[in-house]
Formats: C-alpha cells, structure tokens, sequence
C-alpha cells in the first residue's frame, strides 16, 4: 500500500523559511517522479514542483521558483521541499504525491 507522510508545516512570518518532508512506502521510491501539490482554503489544487527519480531534474511553478526548492534522498525514501521568502499567498496545505496518490498533507500558513 501506498503511503506518503507529509510533516513539517507550521506558521511562520512573511519571509520565513519552512522545510517540508514527505515519508514515502510501500513502493519503490527511487524509480519514482514525485510531485508537490498545495490547496489554498477556498481554492483548487495548485502543482508546486516536480522532481525525476534520480533528483537531478526539477520544475517548479512561477509562483514558487527562486524560492522553493525541491529534493530527494533516495536513500532514505523521504522527499523535500525547502520554502524560502514565504508570502502570504503561500498558505496551503501542501501535500506530496506520486501520480494519484497524495498523502494527508501538512498546513503551512504565512502570517504576520
């Protein structure tokens, strides 16, 4: 079975920085893209970024790049998602996914 745990969330002031993890299992991990996803209240599912098995090709979304950074550690079966220069605009519940599936997410909210 497919799990993926999100942590790392949190409120943070405009500026900050966060990191998120994702616990990936129950599939082989290291041949896998994986995906970051967010839902703002109110809101649809916005992609985030995009990371290749092996963690040496990564994409992300205007909204995010410069700030965001994404990796990998294989090894561990964990991806990451560094969050730099948040804004407001930022909160969401972030979610890791690998194609359909996604996990329970982690709350990160931006607020002075």
């Amino acid at each position: 079975e497919v799990q993926l745990v999100e942590s790392g969330g949190g409120l943070v002031q405009p500026g900050g920085s966060l990191r998120l993890s994702c616990a990936a299992s129950g599939f082989p991990f290291s041949i896998y893209t994986m995906q970051w996803v967010r839902q703002a209240p109110g809101k649809g599912l916005e992609w985030v970024s995009t990371i290749n098995s092996g963690g040496d090709n990564t994409d992300y979304a205007d909204s995010v790049k410069g700030r965001f950074t994404i990796s990998r550690d294989n090894a561990k079966s964990t991806l990451y998602l560094q969050l730099n220069s948040l804004k407001t605009e930022d909160t969401a519940m972030y979610y890791c996914a690998m194609y359909a599936a996604r996990g329970q997410g982690t709350q990160v909210t931006v607020s002075s």
